[in-house]
């Protein structure tokens, strides 16, 4: 018996869920063919580290993946990350105070879930990560985007200024996607006053924390007088990890405990083998990431030099691994014609547009002959 696609008594949807639909960055993926150079992907190149493989498959036929962990993760993985945040940053974390999730993306998801109550705001930058606005939306909450900067970088005073009573949250995203932009060690400091003396959550995604070309990472976690900053971070992008699906939330006791709550009932625990990888990678030699970190540098450089060669205005991104320049009208269109998948800029908010997101998350050769196609593209319009 084929079961109808409509049945004439409808079950309805949830206007939460209607109100969410399928990122434009996959339309873009399916409109491009086969054998075009993909410039749109949020994922490093470069393999998993080896030891962090190996750490998986001993877990597997030891037999001690098998089991549910702890809800929050095992032990052992939750003090890999909190000696990480103690070396790296010099905040001191305690590893009770972790959740480990699936993906930095579950951690942004339940974070939002245990803070934001249906018709609450929640403050993010615009253009910015596409998951902020969904994600709000699921919550319940009302999403608020918020401009950029000449250099693509979150004003604090532009967040305080859109604080209101029905403020739950603002999101802080550096180094960011889709932009590339590094906040200030100053605009941690006043992301985190303004979080202490509004009494509203500053949730900080520092999932791109280890890839910086200049300057250094800061998090509003270290500036914090209150428990009003929760941390978010993934093996995703620093180990090259995205399939793992691995990420973590930290913050205070009382918050880590609600957060839990959304957790244990839609993840339980974060895949085991995922979190053996995880702890071999936080634990294991930096000499993979730095060589990757390395290699991003020298693809930003050549996109740098090369689009602005072509008379394009791109703010210097200073970490993660994306460019954004500002493009003409029908740029993109020409690129994704002529083979290359870039993604157009209001992909990511409303205030992207006028941009395109370059991810250099690609090998030399394929970028050199993405940036051959972008020249002859940039002639044509």
């Amino acid at each position: 018996m084929r079961v109808p696609d409509a049945p004439l008594d409808m079950t309805e949807f949830s206007e939460r869920v209607e109100q969410v639909s399928i990122s434009g960055i996959r339309e873009v993926f399916e409109a491009a063919g086969d054998d075009a150079i993909n410039l749109g992907l949020g994922q490093p190149d470069f393999p998993t580290p080896s030891h962090a493989r190996d750490a998986a498959c001993e877990a597997i036929n030891e037999g001690v993946a098998d089991a549910y962990t702890s809800n929050k993760g095992t032990l052992s993985l939750r003090e890999a990350i909190a000696h990480r945040y103690d070396v790296d940053w010099g905040i001191d974390v305690d590893p009770e105070h972790v959740i480990a999730t699936a993906g930095g993306s579950e951690a942004l998801h339940i974070a939002l879930e245990a803070h934001v109550d249906p018709g609450e705001t929640v403050l993010f930058p615009d253009p910015g990560f596409v998951s902020y606005d969904a994600l709000t939306r699921i919550a319940g909450g009302t999403p608020t985007p918020l401009a950029l900067r000449d250099d693509l970088t979150l004003d604090p005073a532009t967040v305080e200024e859109a604080i209101t009573e029905d403020t739950a949250a603002f999101v802080v995203n550096s180094p960011a996607n889709p932009t590339g932009a590094v906040q200030s060690e100053a605009d941690m400091r006043e992301f985190a006053r303004i979080a202490d003396e509004h009494d509203v959550l500053c949730i900080s995604d520092e999932v791109y924390e280890h890839i910086v070309f200049d300057g250094e990472h800061h998090s509003p976690l270290k500036y914090a007088e209150t428990d009003n900053v929760v941390a978010i971070s993934a093996c995703s992008k620093t180990y090259s990890m995205t399939g793992w699906r691995l990420g973590w939330v930290t913050g205070s006791n009382r918050r880590i405990e609600r957060m839990l709550r959304v957790h244990q009932y839609g993840q339980a625990c974060a895949s085991a083998p995922s979190q053996y990888a995880a702890e071999a990678a936080l634990n294991g030699p930096r000499e993979p990431v730095d060589e990757m970190v390395s290699a991003f540098e020298e693809r930003r450089d050549l996109v740098l030099d090369e689009l602005t060669d072509m008379g394009l205005e791109v703010p210097t991104p200073e970490g993660a691994f994306y460019a954004m320049p500002k493009v003409p009208d029908g740029w993109v269109d020409e690129v994704i014609d002529r083979g290359v998948v870039v993604v157009p800029g209001d992909a990511f908010g409303e205030r992207g547009a006028g941009y395109a997101r370059i991810s250099y998350a690609t090998g030399m050769e394929e970028l050199e002959d993405a940036l051959d196609v972008m020249r002859e593209a940039t002639r044509a319009i």
